[in-house]
């Protein structure tokens, strides 16, 4: 099976924020953003498992600073781990104002991708290799991250998940 590596997945999109997606304070509306960031990191995702994929999960979206009519965005989506079918994606947003040339953060968040064969189902994920000590420290923490997502969707119980076994038996 092939493996790639984050760098192979990175995805940068570019938009600039018209009245039409701007709600009554001038600002981007939250969800225009959060639909930007959802087709970002599909577009890593995809490229990263060479297929279709679905948004399964959304996670940790923390929206840090409010984005103006007519400044440019630019979102930068890559794939920091993969499970056996779900591929993780970690997503930043930052906002720049092209006449006073300020650029600034806005948005980081995760979101959680299936892959799927032709028939719709969901295909065994093709495995990462991170390379930096940034990329090797997400990769760590999205396994707690999963089972976070787990245990708060019902599907395991806190007891049953490695990253916080140590807490339960103490």
């Amino acid at each position: 099976m092939d493996q790639n590596t984050p760098a192979y997945s990175r995805t940068i999109m570019t938009e600039i924020v018209l009245p039409n997606d701007a709600n009554a304070l001038n600002n981007l509306r939250g969800g225009k953003i959060l639909h930007w960031m959802d087709i970002a990191s599909a577009i890593a995702a995809g490229k990263h498992a060479k297929a279709v994929v679905v948004t399964v999960s959304v996670d940790q979206v923390s929206f840090d600073n409010p984005i103006k009519i007519g400044d440019v965005v630019t979102i930068e989506a890559k794939v920091t781990r993969v499970f056996n079918t779900s591929i993780e994606t970690y997503i930043e947003v930052w906002a720049e104002n092209l006449p006073s040339q300020n650029r600034y953060k806005c948005n980081t968040a995760y979101y959680t991708f299936v892959a799927l064969d032709s028939n719709g189902r969901p295909k065994k994920a093709i495995p990462i290799t991170p390379e930096t000590a940034e990329e090797k420290n997400q990769f760590e923490g999205a396994l707690k991250r999963r089972e976070i997502r787990l245990i708060l969707a019902g599907r395991i119980q806190a007891t049953e998940a490695e990253s916080f076994k140590a807490l339960f038996n103490q």
